[in-house]
């Protein structure tokens, strides 16, 4: 029997190389795709929608309503549009959903995705980091599986397969260092965006790359593994690995650990969310051990890259503190992209939101709800262009 997909986010590189391992994998003669959704990119949308004949198309732009009504006309794909639409399409029953809008938009999606009980393929980490006791609830009362995309996670899951969660001591998050690990801090003061936007070793969307320059991908991370390992903050680690050849460890009890390697190819992560609990070939590159030469594993300066530091504060406070810091983030990297701010302050404009904002540390997610998470989210925004507005560059 076919199984029912959708995809979230589809147009974004993690859609996209959904889409390309769902048409490797036997395409429309293996899955019954219910809904992929995007934002502006109609052609690519339509394209899509085309290849895995599927059922609904959603476009969050009202105005790419019409465009993309006319790329799939005579194809029997339905078509919607508007912020709505999508959350209505997420919660749209299926057996597999794939979470990839990136950014707070994506926050509403898993949600209403959990809500039907299935099994969300997680690439958007934004729902953990801003509520994560709110997530874990809804979890609880529907049943939903939830498996992790992030090629961190997947690879701490896949280390803890099997394992008793008692047994283990700590994780290791790896990160890249991403395109700026070597440089001083006056180089990053004069870093521009092409020069932030260019990863050494991963092919990603714009977002995600400056995320990776500022370290705050993986300050997102440590939050979300707080939430999906049930961890303490003093058992999540983080260490340099230039050649992003080991995904992340597990150490456990006993002293030994667990790593989870492979190629930088996000098809290794996405396909064993999708083909779980089986292994299915993938399209990835194997590794040939004796070409490698050396992994290099190196502490984190938390001096150049002070996203971690804030990410260990967050992950003790808990509360509204994590839509705090991926509100204020989100906002200082549209400013950046924009050129309205320089590459240092990114970090300099998060940490002063969580210092000024006032926020309730002590009430859980759980308690405050999706309504007083979007509310965080939107304060804490008008608080960032606050500070720009009064000259902080």
């Amino acid at each position: 029997m076919r199984r029912r997909v959708s995809i979230l986010g589809s147009t974004g590189s993690i859609g996209q190389n959904t889409v390309d391992l769902l048409t490797r994998q036997g395409g429309v003669e293996s899955y019954d795709v219910v809904v992929i959704t995007g934002a502006r990119n109609t052609e690519r949308l339509a394209a899509q929608a085309r290849a895995l004949n599927a059922a609904l198309a959603v476009t969050a732009d009202p105005a790419c309503y019409d465009d993309l009504k006319a790329r799939l006309a005579g194809t029997g794909t339905e078509v919607a549009a508007g912020p709505d639409a999508v959350i209505e399409a997420a919660g749209s029953p299926a057996d597999w959903i794939m979470s990839a809008i990136v950014g707070s938009a994506g926050l509403s999606h898993p949600l209403a995705a959990r809500e039907q009980g299935t099994t969300v393929a997680l690439a958007n980490k934004e729902s953990r980091v801003c509520a994560g006791e709110l997530v874990h609830a809804r979890i609880a009362k529907t049943g939903a599986r939830m498996l992790p995309v992030d090629s961190e996670h997947s690879a701490i899951f896949q280390a803890l397969n099997g394992e008793a969660a008692k047994d283990v001591d700590r994780v290791i998050l790896t990160a890249s260092g991403g395109p700026f690990r070597d440089w001083t801090l006056d180089q990053m003061a004069c870093a521009t965006v092409d020069q932030a936007l260019a990863h050494p070793n991963w092919v990603m969307g714009q977002r995600i790359s400056i995320d990776s320059a500022t370290m705050f991908n993986k300050a997102l991370e440590v939050i979300e593994a707080k939430y999906l390992f049930n961890l303490a903050a003093d058992q999540i680690e983080v260490i340099v690995h230039p050649q992003s050849i080991v995904h992340s460890m597990v150490g456990y009890a006993d002293g030994s650990i667990l790593a989870q390697l492979g190629p930088p190819d996000m098809r290794g992560a996405i396909g064993y969310a999708l083909n779980y609990p089986e292994r299915l070939p993938l399209p990835v590159d194997r590794l040939d051990f004796a070409t490698l030469a050396t992994l290099d594993f190196h502490a984190p300066d938390d001096q150049r890259f002070p996203a971690l530091r804030l990410a260990r504060e967050v992950t003790r406070k808990g509360g509204l503190s994590g839509a705090v810091l991926n509100a204020a983030k989100e906002a200082a990297l549209d400013a950046f992209l924009s050129r309205r701010i320089e590459f240092l302050t990114l970090a300099r404009l998060v940490e002063t939101t969580l210092e000024r904002l006032p926020y309730d540390d002590a009430a859980s997610t759980a308690e405050i709800g999706l309504s007083g998470v979007i509310d965080a989210d939107r304060a804490t925004r008008v608080f960032v262009e606050g500070l720009i507005a009064d000259g902080m560059r």
